[in-house]
């Protein structure tokens, strides 16, 4: 079976064109509320540039920051665990569940856990996963992925997911009330909390200076998790480490009004110590992060807080969907730190961009995201993993436009072309002409209207 690329894929999305207009500007509704957000804010921009320095600081020096919090977080009685790669952090949960004989878990939203397959992985072992944060509960209801790192089911209409309630939750058929919904899952999600002896949840910040994390959440279900479970896991990419304490305020304020215009996370949650009794881990994973740290080029995308500022204005991403990038991170973020991963595998993300700079714009922590996809495409084409048929055509046309002679023939055969033949390029075969309407045809090139045109007025 074809694999099929990001554009074929965003065809697939944009064949219900009422979902297409309604995730577009429900995308762009989220933008704006970030626009007011920041701009309310006088010293905006000076904390995007101490949040981007406190970033590169960290990433500069993050042998000596990882031990520092290693050191720390052991002297609090947390339990280190280190992971070379989704595989290694997988073993580890399943371990330690292994150990008390738990087979049932809870997990708060973590997108490093998608990255490393856990549910499946954990599924397949004979451990029953709940994700507990409710957009992350409707697509793992629906076997799908999250299309959003922070909607994670933004790609659904609140009918489908009334849908999945009645069959999976048992609420009145055809019930689309988001509060009745809500609800019902809130039910639903309790029983979990109560019954579950083992919580899973991701890490946004982690502060060497004392050994203790930061969740941050809007439904408090990672803290439900953590606090009744006998077993807290908590899975942590390696970047997510800062330097100091007093950092945290600059990234809280960042955070929240970049991802969905809020002043502040209705619950930033710091975990430095196990409760009494109780057992707390932290497994720090590299999953090919020192990697992209040794890129120059694409070391900063790292810095990244997982805010999704970047998804909700990328005009690319917004008509598309997530789905269509297929990958665990979707968006112009994705679209660089995916090929990162696997390289052939997407290999198309990168040109899935118009390159408008609207990204890195919205980026709270500087990240130079429409450069970064700029030169990935340069690094694939160099590697060979660029579509053969766009790359002949590149070649094609730098000779062409390299050569005065040659540029000059083309664009004469394209005029005749289009003014006696249009068919040859009006047609259902020509990608461009699907999307565009073809260019009135000129009568003359520029070159031929300048030379008569300064004749005439010498």
């Amino acid at each position: 079976m074809k694999v099929m690329d990001h554009a074929e894929k965003s065809k697939v999305f944009n064949g219900d064109e009422k979902r297409v207009d309604w995730h577009d500007e429900t995308l762009w509704f989220i933008r704006k509320k970030r626009d007011v957000a920041t701009h309310n804010i006088p010293e905006w921009e000076d904390l995007r540039e101490a949040g981007s320095q406190i970033k590169n600081h960290s990433l500069s020096n993050l042998n000596h920051y990882l031990q520092q919090f290693e050191t720390n977080a052991k002297a609090n009685g947390i339990v280190i665990h280190w992971a070379k790669d989704g595989e290694e952090h997988n073993k580890i949960v399943l371990g330690l569940l292994q150990k008390h004989q738990i087979t049932e878990m809870v997990k708060s939203k973590s997108m490093l856990t998608e990255e490393c397959h856990l549910n499946d992985y954990l599924e397949n072992n004979g451990v029953a996963v709940v994700d507990s944060d409710l957009g992350e509960r409707i697509v793992q209801l629906a076997k799908e992925a999250p299309s959003h790192i922070v909607l994670p089911c933004i790609h659904k209409k609140k009918e489908e997911i009334g849908e999945l309630f009645h069959e999976f939750l048992g609420t009145p058929e055809g019930s689309a009330d988001p509060q009745l919904l809500t609800e019902a899952a809130r039910q639903s999600l309790r029983n979990t909390f109560l019954t579950r002896r083992a919580a899973l949840t991701g890490v946004n910040f982690a502060i060497a200076e004392t050994g203790e994390f930061v969740v941050c959440t809007n439904e408090g279900n990672a803290d439900m998790g953590a606090h009744l479970a006998d077993i807290h896991i908590a899975s942590m990419g390696i970047e997510k480490v800062i330097p100091l304490r007093k950092h945290l305020s600059i990234f809280l304020r960042l955070l929240t009004r970049s991802a969905t215009g809020q002043p502040i996370t209705t619950y930033s949650s710091h975990f430095a110590t196990p409760a009494k009794g109780k057992e707390l881990h932290i497994i720090l994973v590299d999953n090919g992060r020192t990697k992209q740290l040794a890129r120059p080029d694409f070391r900063n995308s790292l810095k990244c807080i997982r805010c999704a500022a970047c998804f909700n204005t990328c005009p690319v991403y917004r008509r598309s969907g997530g789905h269509s990038y297929q990958s665990v991170i979707a968006g112009p973020i994705g679209s660089i730190l995916m090929p990162n991963l696997d390289m052939k595998k997407h290999a198309d993300l990168p040109f899935a961009s118009s390159l408008c700079g609207s990204c890195s714009n919205v980026c709270p922590v500087k990240i130079d995201i429409h450069d970064q996809l700029y030169k990935w495409r340069q690094v694939i084409v160099k590697e060979g993993y660029a579509n053969p048929a766009k790359t002949v055509a590149m070649k094609l046309m730098a000779k062409t436009l390299a050569s005065p002679t040659l540029y000059k023939m083309a664009g004469k055969a394209a005029r005749t072309t289009l003014k006696y033949a249009p068919f040859v390029v009006n047609n259902k075969f020509n990608a461009w002409y699907l999307h565009r309407d073809m260019p009135e045809v000129p009568k003359s090139s520029f070159g031929e209207w300048y030379n008569k045109n300064r004749k005439n007025n010498d």
